[in-house]
């Protein structure tokens, strides 16, 4: 490999490559990750990654993908962002023991916090709701997830059960969504039961780190997120913006997967742009004075991009 540049300089070249779309401020007495590595492109990208902003377990992603692809290819380019799902050793698909594919995109996704909010969704016409319950009762939980279940049945809409699995899997949903910290709370048993019941698996992810390990699982679809700011929960890191979410869709491109966080009406354009056709959105449907139109604006937004995508 002809590398003829300093480790120090090549770090700066990537920087400058990628700062205007991937850039985000890097966060106050955040420590770069740490390799003993010789490998110069690897430590380069490692160096340019913590200047991006990147938290120090996607640096370490995307360092390790990017000293990979100039193996491959034998050169280094700062201004080719590692995409290729081989050089961040994603398995090839169809896979063995994956979970069952979603029958069709999901398109436009709202995220409820009960069962009349979920109910009412899916009678307005979204194609894809989850019931994002909070309780710890058992029997409250098992009650609201059935009454999502039954009042879903016959809109034409796939449901999900957000972190409560086991009354999913007794309620027959279409689905389970699991965040991070669900899903490493998760025993291999009942990874298996979901998919062994034939429930749909959806994963939050919010960088590569966890992008990728959620990838691991062969699930139906990821979701992508926080894309912009949003005041409904409480996100551990900062919002990724499209220029990331580009990126992240361009390695997923194998995998069902949709954008979520702060997007309504006004910036969805931004997000088509980024090549997601997919997007989850919870406070945007909720506030609609009239629900069905609203319903009907995002999913020809959604369908083509273009001017049905500013609001009226």
């Amino acid at each position: 490999m002809n590398l003829s540049s300093t480790t120090e300089q090549m770090a700066r070249d990537i920087v400058d490559a990628h700062r205007a779309t991937l850039a985000l401020p890097v966060a106050a007495g955040a420590e770069p990750a740490t390799s003993a590595s010789d490998d110069p492109v690897f430590t380069a990208a490692l160096q340019a990654c913590h200047a991006l902003g990147f938290i120090p377990a996607d640096a370490l992603c995307v360092a390790r993908a990017w000293a990979t692809r100039s193996r491959r290819t034998g050169q280094f380019d700062p201004t080719a962002w590692p995409d290729e799902p081989a050089d961040f050793h994603i398995a090839p698909h169809p896979r063995e023991r994956a979970y069952a594919p979603c029958p069709r995109a999901i398109g436009l996704y709202a995220v409820m916090p009960d069962a009349a909010w979920t109910v009412r969704m899916a009678r307005a016409g979204v194609p894809t709701v989850q019931l994002r319950f909070k309780s710890g009762d058992a029997r409250v939980i098992s009650a609201e997830v059935r009454a999502a279940v039954e009042g879903v049945r016959g809109t034409g809409a796939c449901l999900y059960i957000n972190d409560h699995w086991e009354a999913a899997i007794e309620a027959d949903a279409h689905g389970v969504h699991l965040g991070q910290e669900d899903l490493q709370a998760m025993t291999p048993e009942g990874l298996a039961a979901i998919r062994d019941a034939g429930l749909r698996l959806g994963l939050s992810t919010h960088g590569y780190a966890e992008m990728l390990i959620a990838e691991r699982h062969s699930p139906s679809y990821i979701a992508m997120g926080a894309v912009y700011p949003t005041t409904l929960k409480q996100m551990a890191t900062a919002p990724q913006g499209t220029g990331r979410l580009r990126v992240y869709a361009r390695l997923l491109r194998d995998v069902q997967h949709m954008a979520i966080g702060g997007i309504d009406l006004r910036n969805l354009p931004e997000v088509l742009a980024a090549g997601v056709r997919n997007v989850g959105v919870v406070r945007a449907l909720m506030a609609a004075d009239d629900l069905e139109a609203a319903v009907a604006k995002w999913t020809a937004a959604l369908a083509t991009g273009g001017p049905g995508a500013t609001p009226g």
